[in-house]
């Protein structure tokens, strides 16, 4: 009986802290975030659809897809692509996330301004082109990379093949 009881207000505390919690959640909403966010299937689909672009063209290819927060959501490479560039191209997506800015294209303004070139010196930040953000709205959800596939522009237009594919503009 003890035990019950015991067990009854805990169970009592915990509502009580619960029902404080959502009160202050209410009246501050803005507390709580509630973003898009790129979900595995539409990370498989654009996936899918950068290898496609690739094949199209006879080239073989690696392809990464980030989420906002730049975890790896999914990764397929073609067997034949080099071992480098699997990383080059989490890397480059993680770019093309974390600056908003396709990486071919931070690449070229890193080369025009010397200001910007100390960007190379970021860990992360993989100054290639190949990695363009996915939009969703005016938000940026993530991001996918291609590489291996015969260079920056090659690398680039599969992924933007892709996304035109699977993700078309919002009207």
């Amino acid at each position: 009986m003890k035990l019950m009881s015991n067990y009854l207000s805990k169970a009592l505390l915990a509502l009580a802290v619960i029902g404080c919690s959502a009160n202050v959640l209410a009246a501050k909403p803005n507390l709580v975030l509630q973003q898009p966010n790129v979900s595995l299937e539409l990370a498989n689909e654009l996936i899918d659809a950068t290898m496609a672009a690739c094949h199209a063209e006879g080239k073989s290819a690696v392809v990464a897809v980030v989420d906002r927060a730049g975890n790896l959501i999914a990764l397929q490479r073609d067997d034949n692509v080099g071992p480098h560039n699997t990383d080059a191209a989490v890397r480059k997506a993680f770019t093309a996330l974390s600056t908003k800015t396709p990486s071919r294209t931070l690449a070229d303004n890193a080369r025009a301004n010397p200001d910007s070139n100390n960007l190379n010196t970021v860990n992360d930040l993989l100054l290639i082109g190949g990695g363009v953000p996915l939009k969703f709205g005016n938000d940026v959800i993530g991001a996918i990379a291609a590489g291996g596939a015969g260079g920056a522009v090659q690398d680039e237009a599969c992924a933007l093949k892709a996304i035109e594919k699977v993700m078309p503009k919002q009207k």
